[in-house]
């Protein structure tokens, strides 16, 4: 059970996040794009904190579990909870893949394959543009105006 409310945004809530995003965020979130490799805000990102949702702030991956993977994609081998990631199974573009959604507003974060360290052995690459990064002892972001584990800190 996640210390965070996964009850999904209501409409209202979705138009405006959704209004506050950059036209490529959109095509990657909301249209399962992906960015160019070696080009993401976060590839080389060493600060330590917690990779959140763009879109609706829920915490996806901390940073002690971010590899370098050399795809050109922020790569880590766990979620921050299971539960607030979904594993899509995704047969686009002729290969076979899983994808993986925010578990709480179903914006698409990348895939997850089976290639990546111990202890997991899974390679969970992202997007840049479908995260925000909140470093430790910082506030987490609240667009949802929900109560519990989301008005604390990161750390």
């Amino acid at each position: 059970m996640s210390a965070f409310d996964l009850t999904p945004p209501t409409a209202t809530q979705t138009d405006a996040l959704v209004a506050g995003l950059s036209g490529e965020e959109r095509r990657v979130l909301l249209q399962h794009g992906t960015e160019a490799p070696f080009c993401g805000v976060f590839l080389d990102n060493k600060r330590e904190g917690v990779y959140c949702c763009r879109l609706c702030a829920l915490p996806l991956f901390r940073s002690s579990t971010k590899f370098d993977s050399g795809t050109g994609w922020p790569s880590f081998f766990a979620p921050y909870d299971p539960a607030h990631v979904t594993e899509i199974r995704d047969t686009s573009h002729g290969m076979v893949r899983t994808e993986i959604t925010c578990a709480r507003c179903g914006s698409h974060l990348g895939h997850v394959f089976p290639d990546g360290p111990p202890p997991t052995f899974e390679r969970h690459c992202l997007n840049s543009v479908s995260l925000s990064f909140v470093g430790n002892g910082e506030p987490w972001p609240n667009p949802l105006q929900r109560e519990g584990a989301e008005a604390g800190t990161a750390g």
